[in-house]
């Protein structure tokens, strides 16, 4: 018989697995520390070479931990890491995704501390990604070196794919994995790049808005004019710009462009029922956001605007002058990023085409407009039910002591779209706090988080494992 197929051996796996995360806290947390000092900014062409030695660097920790065919995977933009340990014949394959590159840190004058120095406050890892999506993935990768170093082995067998270009989209990951669809088959997949509830409330996160990034440029006269000569002469970029932004919602804070709800629907009476009763208060929300008032489409909550409703946000303007004092000129181009949160039914290119059209109509003929799309990704579901769901429910209340509700998320994870069409069920392990302000200065880990995610880690994996090690173990 399979030495895996022994209940006994498996637990007491599991045992000896916790028992030496826990040890290895400090070490964990120092590694970590220097994880996210790497400025592995995917977005940022000047920073580079810092994401291609953040590969390099995870990639050696990979393979010192005893994982096996470890891989840097060059591609037209940012490395993919890949991993694997498949000796557990004829157990499941658990898929592990997590991300390395990280968001932009400016405006860095508003971090208490380095945006990437890695600085412990309290109880908490402040830096650039600690939490989106380093301190997270972490949790996983501990838990694999957690089993290799006590039993030698995994209860399963396990393939990693970690990406270099989260953060804008994942485009050459999705096209990698599309190519090699074969290498990446798996049984589950878990990824954790999301929130929990709140502290001591762990949650599986059930839905993820999608997502789609733009960009609308105004062009006036082939240079800079001065305001003075030519104001009210000639048309102003920045001021038409402005002018478009504004139509672009009404005034109760709807989206206003023709056809943008045709395809929303409301999730059913008894969905929004148990939204109410186990998600975060209006007052949670704002207070994780760090405002007093909130705004939005009427007839919803903030978590329900937040997740199972579609937004639209203004998220920079480039411009004219930006520095101190005046300078009286007429810029002689704008340009504005926009980012659409996304609902199922809602197809990101049919609003990419929807906002071409309604942009192409309101411009003034005097100016040169265009728009162009940045990111796309579908809105995703994932069922409540099956033996990777339940496995997860079993892990998580056993690492952190109490039962996970199912909660909704207004982010993206590009890669979930794909897993979910390969019909790959997937577990959607939140282990940030609300408020570790990711995307935002500060952005943190709140490290029992960190042992906890470590521990429900370690705990699914061995669930995960047990049906099928207990089936093979009456049919020996």
């Amino acid at each position: 018989m399979n030495q895996d197929a022994n209940p006994q051996w498996q637990r007491d796996a599991v045992r000896g697995a916790l028992a030496f995360a826990q040890a290895e806290r400090p070490r964990f947390v120092r590694e970590l520390a220097d994880f996210v000092r790497f400025e592995s900014v995917s977005a940022e062409p000047a920073r580079r070479e810092q994401v291609a030695r953040c590969a390099s660097w995870l990639a050696a920790r990979l393979d010192s931990i005893g994982l096996e065919r470890v891989r840097i995977v060059s591609t037209p933009g940012h490395p993919i890491v890949t991993a694997e340990w498949l000796q557990a014949p004829p157990h499941p394959t658990l898929l592990v995704y997590g991300h390395y590159d990280v968001q932009p840190s400016a405006p860095n004058a508003a971090w208490s501390s380095p945006p990437f120095g890695a600085h412990i406050h309290g109880t908490s890892l402040v830096g650039r990604g600690a939490s989106d999506d380093k301190g997270q993935m972490w949790a996983h990768v501990k838990a694999i070196e957690s089993f290799l170093r006590t039993s030698g082995r995994l209860p399963l067998r396990v393939k990693c794919v970690f990406d270099g270009e989260e953060e804008i989209g994942s485009p050459n990951l999705l096209r990698y994995l599309a190519a090699h669809a074969r290498d990446f088959a798996a049984d589950a997949a878990i990824v954790s790049d999301m929130p929990m509830l709140g502290l001591n409330r762990p949650a599986l996160t059930e839905s993820l808005r999608g997502v789609l990034s733009m960009e609308i440029e105004v062009l006036g006269a082939p240079t800079d004019l001065h305001s003075g000569l030519f104001g009210g002469v000639v048309d102003n970029p920045l001021n038409a710009l402005c002018k478009l932004l504004a139509g672009l919602h009404t005034d109760d804070g709807r989206v206003a462009l023709p056809g943008f709800y045709d395809r929303v629907r409301t999730p059913p009476h008894h969905e929004r029922a148990y939204m109410a009763r186990v998600g975060p208060a209006a007052a949670d929300v704002l207070r994780a956001a760090g405002v007093a008032r909130g705004t939005g489409e009427p007839g919803f909550t903030p978590y329900e605007r937040g997740t199972i409703r579609p937004a639209l946000s203004v998220t920079g303007i480039v411009s004219g002058h930006a520095g101190s004092g005046g300078k009286a000129i007429i810029p002689r181009r704008a340009r504005a990023t926009l980012d659409f949160r996304l609902v199922p039914r809602q197809d990101p290119r049919e609003i990419a085409e929807l906002l071409g059209r309604h942009i192409s109509a309101a411009a003034p003929p005097t100016l040169r407009v265009r728009t162009r799309t940045l990111v796309v990704s579908d809105p995703v579901t994932v069922p409540r039910a099956g033996p990777a769901i339940e496995a997860a429910v079993d892990a998580v209340h056993a690492a952190f002591g109490a039962t996970p509700v199912f909660i909704r998320s207004g982010g993206t994870v590009p890669v979930v779209h794909l897993l979910r069409r390969w019909r790959i069920p997937t577990v959607l392990m939140g282990l940030a706090l609300p408020n570790d302000g990711m995307h935002a200065p500060n952005e943190r880990l709140y490290l029992p988080n960190l042992h906890s995610g470590i521990a429900a880690s370690i705990q699914f994996m061995a669930r995960l494992a047990w049906p099928f090690a207990l089936r093979e173990r009456r049919a020996s």
